[in-house]
């Protein structure tokens, strides 16, 4: 939501605009899990869905190294939330992948 409006005891005719009132900032936060295989278009279809959670930026599979990485907002969500939510999506999540 876009807040624009008058500041109180602002001179007439000065536009006040408050974009970031009410909005805390976001860090992002990429983990990798190994992943047990390869998603079908199911699992696919509910990672899909996942990708609407608030928070949820990005997810991206790797079929040659077997993993799945997922961007997100690490201020609304836990590395073990974002697990959670692939496992019942029908991802065999494995253990995260220790990023260099």
């Amino acid at each position: 939501m876009l807040y624009i409006g008058f500041a109180p005891g602002a001179r007439a005719g000065k536009l006040q605009i408050h974009h970031t009132e009410g909005f805390d900032p976001m860090t992002y936060l990429e983990v990798v899990f190994n992943c047990g295989g390869l998603p079908g278009e199911a699992e696919l279809k509910a990672v899909d869905a996942i990708r609407e959670v608030y928070g949820i930026q990005r997810v991206q599979f790797d079929s040659k190294q077997r993993t799945v990485s997922v961007l997100f907002d690490a201020s609304r969500l836990k590395p073990d939330a974002v697990a959670k939510m692939l496992r019942q999506a029908g991802i065999d999540v494995r253990e995260p992948v220790a990023l260099a």
